[in-house]
């Protein structure tokens, strides 16, 4: 086994520290590890594999150096950053950053990882919404053929980060001390997100739908390589820590019953199937599962040929440090 020079950039955020997890639990071959992230972690130390590494606030000395980088960093950064490494590693980048060029495969191993032989130096990883989506949704688009996708999430706040887990931790705790709560100075979200659901995930455009639901869109056709597929999302943050949940309707060409959906599921990869109404998935129990748990399935009452399900995965893990592992690994 080929022993990799590994560096992570973003180290100390939820992903970052998630795909440190995820390495060693899957003793991934790494002969050196480095670890960048802001200035305000400069110094910071980190264990792994029962080591000390110390955090980096200058990501240049490692430019050339290393084999293997993982972006974990948010939109911006990666665009500064990212580019500068790509000529002698491959980058496994998280963010939105380069998803929909077309010089960089966007891959969920499970359903295209012969698109990972492709790259230029970057490989995407996709939306968390959009991963959890289409692992269990394209074994059934290889059997009946997928025409439309309705979706409406309840993501968790950790989709947007450390910082807004602990403002809706603060949040809950003024309401348990029955307190008003008020709009924070520096509030991640548009409004209380604390006893309260949120119908906005990123910035709206001219068509009133937002990036989060424009991402489900785009990154499916990518993915499945179908330009043809229409998606109808819309993308809602809950009071959750972690864990996404989806309430998904499809329309295929073909027929396919709901019988003949379990028994595929049943051994789809990266896909646990909750067979019995009553045993639905829930956001609590996924919590740092790598699978994706599907419940729920029943026909659609609005297309002949149509299915509904609960979709439900840990956000960080398989919505996003795991994917990236999981392409290293086929690298």
């Amino acid at each position: 086994m080929f022993m990799r020079k590994i560096l992570i950039l973003g180290a100390t955020g939820l992903v970052g520290q998630e795909v440190l997890k995820i390495l060693e639990q899957r003793k991934f071959p790494v002969q050196e590890l480095f670890l960048f992230a802001s200035e305000r972690s400069e110094g910071t130390k980190v264990f792994f594999r029962n080591q000390e590494y110390e955090v980096s606030s200058t990501y240049e000395e490692f430019i050339g150096k290393v084999d293997i980088v993982f972006g974990c960093l948010d939109e911006a950064l990666s665009r500064e950053i990212i580019p500068r490494f790509k000529e002698k590693s491959i980058v496994i980048d998280n963010s939105p950053a380069f998803r929909m060029d077309p010089e960089v495969p966007l891959v969920i191993p499970e359903i295209n990882p012969h698109k990972i032989k492709e790259h230029k130096g970057i490989i995407a990883n996709p939306n968390c919404s959009t991963i959890q989506m289409l692992v269990p949704l394209y074994p059934l688009h290889k059997k009946a053929k997928i025409k439309r996708i309705f979706v409406a999430t309840y993501q968790s706040v950790s989709g947007y980060g450390k910082s807004a887990v602990e403002e809706l931790k603060l949040e809950l705790e003024y309401i348990a001390a029955e307190q008003m709560v008020s709009k924070f100075e520096d509030s991640v979200f548009p409004h209380q997100i604390g006893a309260n659901i949120i119908p906005q995930i990123g910035r709206f455009n001219e068509l009133g739908y937002t990036s989060e639901e424009m991402k489900m869109l785009n990154e499916t056709r990518k993915i499945f390589d179908d330009d043809s597929i229409l998606v109808s999302p819309t993308c809602v943050r809950i009071p959750v820590f972690y864990g996404h949940s989806e309430a998904v309707s499809v329309e295929f060409e073909n027929p396919i019953s709901v019988e003949e959906a379990k028994e595929i599921l049943k051994n789809a990869p990266g896909v646990i199937l909750c067979e019995k109404d009553q045993d639905y998935p829930v956001p609590v129990q996924v919590a740092g599962k790598d699978e994706v748990f599907v419940g729920r399935i029943r026909k659609d009452f609005a297309f002949e040929n149509g299915l509904t399900m609960w979709i439900v995965a840990d956000n960080i893990r398989k919505g996003a440090a795991l994917n990236v592992v999981q392409i290293a690994e086929l690298l």
